[in-house]
C-alpha cells in the first residue's frame, strides 16, 4: 500500500492469533446432578466468526454467497437438535445463532462447525481455530453488542444493525427463526436503538463511507472532478457511494450485474448506471473506485489496474475494497500512484477517534449486559412452549 504524504499519518492493526475454539466460559455452566446428566434441557447458542477472531484472508473464504444461503440454512437444518437458527453474514462477520433441544452442546458444536466447514471446503481444524462458541446469556450480550455496533470494526457505526435487521427478515421468510430467536433478536434491535439514544457511541466519523471520503479528499482534494465508479449496490457500497454524492462527487457510476439494481441506485444519487462489463473494461476513466460486489475472485487484477495506470499518465487511483470477497486483486496496492484500502483499513482509520468515544463505549456495554441478563432470566423461566432455556453443559 502507498503512504500518504507526510502530513497524513495512519497506522494500521496487525491481526492476532485466535484463540482456539471453546466452550464460553463467560457465565457458569447449568450444574447437573449424576442422576440426570443424560437430560438435556433447550438451550440457545452460537459460533461466532468476526474480525476479533479470524483475519481478512479467512473471513472471506468463510463468507457465504447470497445466492447460497438457502443451501445453507437447509444444512443447518438437517443437524439433529436445531429447532430454530438465524444466520448473520456481513462483510466482517459470519455468525449462527440456534436455539436447540436434544442433543449435547459439544455435539452440536462439532456439528454446525463440520457443516460450516464442508459448505466453504475448508479443514474443520481451520475454521475451529477461527471462530468462538457461545451458550446462555453470552449469545444474548453478544448479539447485543453487535446490533448496537460496539462489536463493530468501526465502533459506533450503524450498519451493522440495519444487516442484523435484514439477517432476521430473511430468517423469518425461510421460517427458520421461532419464538425464542425472535424474541432475542427483536430485543437485540431495541437495545441497540436505546444504545445509540442515550450514549456518544455513535459520535463521530464511524462509517465507511465517511472514511472513505475523508481518504479521497487526502488524495484529491476537493471531489467536485473526481470520476467516481460503484461496483455492486449491497447495503455498503450503497451508503459509500452517497456519502461521496453528498460531499460533491458529481454523477458517480454505478455498475452491477443486474442493471435495475445499478440503475435503482444510480437515480437516488444522481449518477449514471452502467452494465459491470462496461465499466471493467474501462476503468480507467475512473478516479475513485468503490468495490462491493459479490464475486468469488477479484473483478480487477493488479496487471490490469498496473496497465490503468501507466495510461493515467501518474495521476492517482484509489481503490476502496469493500467487497468479501475482496473484489480487487491485493497485489494492486504495491504499485506507485495506486491507494488501496480494504474493510481492515478503513476500520483502524475510523477508529483513531475511539478513546476520546471509550467512556460512552463502556457505558453501552454495562447497560447493554444488563439489558441481555434480565432477558436471559425471563426466557430461563418460561419460553413459549414452557421449556427452560439453559446452558448444555454437563458438569461432573
Amino acid at each position: 500500500m502507498n503512504v500518504f504524504p507526510p502530513s497524513v499519518s495512519l497506522e494500521f492493526a496487525r491481526h492476532k492469533t485466535a484463540p482456539p475454539l471453546k466452550t464460553s466460559d463467560a457465565t457458569e455452566p447449568a450444574t447437573l446432578s449424576s442422576s440426570d446428566s443424560l437430560e438435556v434441557t433447550k438451550f440457545v447458542a452460537a459460533l461466532v466468526c468476526s474480525h476479533t477472531t479470524a483475519p481478512l484472508p479467512v473471513r472471506e473464504k468463510l463468507a457465504i454467497e447470497p445466492d447460497k444461503a438457502g443451501e445453507f440454512y437447509a444444512r443447518l437444518r438437517a443437524i439433529p437438535g436445531i429447532e430454530e437458527t438465524v444466520v448473520l453474514n456481513t462483510c466482517n462477520r459470519v455468525e449462527i445463532y440456534v436455539v436447540a433441544t436434544g442433543t449435547a452442546e459439544q455435539t452440536l458444536c462439532d456439528n454446525i462447525l463440520q457443516g460450516l466447514a464442508g459448505f466453504r471446503s475448508l479443514a474443520t481444524g481451520v475454521v475451529a481455530a477461527h471462530c468462538r462458541w457461545l451458550t446462555s446469556d453470552a449469545v444474548i450480550r453478544h448479539l447485543f453488542h453487535v446490533t448496537a455496533g460496539v462489536d463493530s470494526q468501526m465502533v459506533g457505526e450503524t450498519e451493522i444493525l440495519g444487516q442484523a435487521r435484514e439477517a432476521y427478515a430473511d430468517a423469518l421468510v425461510r421460517k427458520s427463526s421461532g419464538a425464542t430467536l425472535n424474541r432475542i433478536f427483536q430485543k437485540s434491535f431495541q437495545a441497540a436503538a436505546w444504545a445509540h439514544t442515550h450514549t456518544l457511541i455513535g459520535r463521530g466519523q464511524v462509517s465507511i463511507g465517511n472514511v472513505a471520503v475523508e481518504l479521497a479528499t487526502r488524495i484529491f482534494g476537493k471531489l467536485g472532478s473526481c470520476r467516481v465508479l460503484v461496483l455492486g449496490t449491497g447495503e455498503v457500497g450503497r451508503k459509500t457511494a452517497q456519502a461521496f454524492a453528498s460531499r460533491g462527487a458529481p454523477s458517480p457510476s454505478v455498475a452491477s450485474r443486474t442493471f435495475e439494481n445499478a440503475r435503482h441506485l444510480a437515480e437516488s444519487i444522481s449518477g449514471n448506471a452502467i452494465p459491470l462489463e462496461l465499466a471493467l473494461s474501462s476503468f480507467n476513466k475512473f478516479d475513485i473506485i468503490i468495490g462491493s460486489a459479490t464475486a468469488s475472485s477479484p473483478l480487477i487484477t493488479a496487471a490490469s489496474v498496473h496497465d490503468t495506470i501507466q495510461a493515467r499518465a501518474g495521476e492517482a487511483l484509489f481503490l476502496i475494497d469493500l467487497g468479501l470477497p475482496r473484489n480487487f486483486s491485493p497485489d494492486a496496492g504495491t504499485i506507485p500512484g495506486v491507494y488501496l484500502y480494504n474493510l481492515d483499513d478503513l476500520s483502524t482509520i475510523a477508529n483513531e477517534n475511539l478513546r476520546t468515544r471509550q467512556a460512552s463505549v463502556e457505558l453501552a456495554k454495562k447497560s447493554l449486559d444488563e439489558k441481555a441478563s434480565r432477558l436471559m432470566k425471563r426466557l430461563s423461566q418460561s419460553t413459549g412452549d414452557g421449556q427452560a432455556i439453559a446452558s448444555c453443559v454437563n458438569t461432573p
